[in-house]
């Protein structure tokens, strides 16, 4: 009987079969089958990627969220990728999608949107190793989208643009305040320096008067006699000039009078007059 030809190609795994049973395994390169009797499988080992999109899952909060995610795999084990399953990654990808919706079915919605790096690596650590189970090792696995559904998004979208006008209210209120706080203090501070400049002038004035008080009661206790003297003459000389005509002094002040050539004076005109 001719021998029949296969070139296993690079980085993938022949699986030669007799009578359509597993027979044994060969690496890659050129193998001899019997035709008719024998057949060889080739099994890709490199790393391929799967996408899984458009996954319904509802969180914690009973709120509907759309998840689409990728992963990237390799067969480890040829055989029980082969045989053991009728669709090994099929089976990885159910067991992915029911992981996923464990993990996010245990949050808020808020806590599962902005935390699809830890959900990440919570589905790497419950996928584990496949390779016992379905001859697959998973690689890489990554959330590329998770989206809440349309009647969500209006309604987070209503709140956002509420609660942004809050914050812009509360904005402009404590801006009002603030204002007006500002303008309460200055106007406080004007009324402070106003009284404290009043202040500071009526002592400037007390002290001023003082000072003259003390300046003349200075002079008047050095003064003599003849300073009073003096000033009598003066006083008797502006009362000549004036359209009085009387006089009152003192009884003990009466005898010096005719010692004052003014008061002299006077008493002569009074004698004419």
């Amino acid at each position: 009987m001719p021998l029949g030809i296969k070139i296993v190609p690079q980085n993938n795994q022949g699986l030669v079969e007799t009578f359509s049973k597993y027979h044994r395994s060969v690496s890659s390169g050129f193998h001899f089958y019997l035709p008719f009797v024998q057949r060889i499988r080739t099994v890709s080992l490199a790393m391929e990627p799967k996408s899984l999109p458009n996954y319904s899952i509802i969180t914690k909060d009973n709120a509907d969220v759309s998840a689409s995610l990728t992963l990237n795999y390799h067969v480890t084990d040829a055989v029980k990728y082969q045989y053991e399953n009728t669709d090994s990654v099929e089976s990885m990808a159910q067991l992915v999608r029911g992981h996923l919706r464990d993990i996010i079915g245990r949050m808020d919605l808020n806590e599962a949107l902005g935390s699809t790096a830890k959900i990440n690596q919570e589905l790497a650590v419950a996928i584990g190793d496949l390779t016992n189970t379905y001859g697959i090792n998973v690689d890489r696995i990554n959330i590329d989208e998770l989206t809440p559904s349309t009647a969500i998004q209006e309604a987070m979208d209503k709140q956002l643009t509420a609660d942004r006008e809050r914050v812009a209210a509360i904005a402009k209120a404590e801006g009002e305040a603030k204002s007006i706080e500002l303008t309460t203090k200055a106007k406080n501070d004007a009324l402070k320096a106003t009284a404290k400049a009043q202040a500071e002038a009526t002592r400037t004035r007390a002290d001023a008067e003082k000072y003259r008080i003390d300046t003349v009661q200075a002079g008047l206790s050095s003064a003599d006699e003849k300073y009073f003297q003096n000033q009598s003459i003066n006083a008797f000389s502006e009362l000549a000039n004036s359209p009085t005509n009387t006089v009152v002094v003192s009884d003990n002040q009466i005898g010096q009078l005719g010692q004052l050539p003014v008061a002299g004076k006077l008493l002569k005109k009074g004698a004419d007059d």
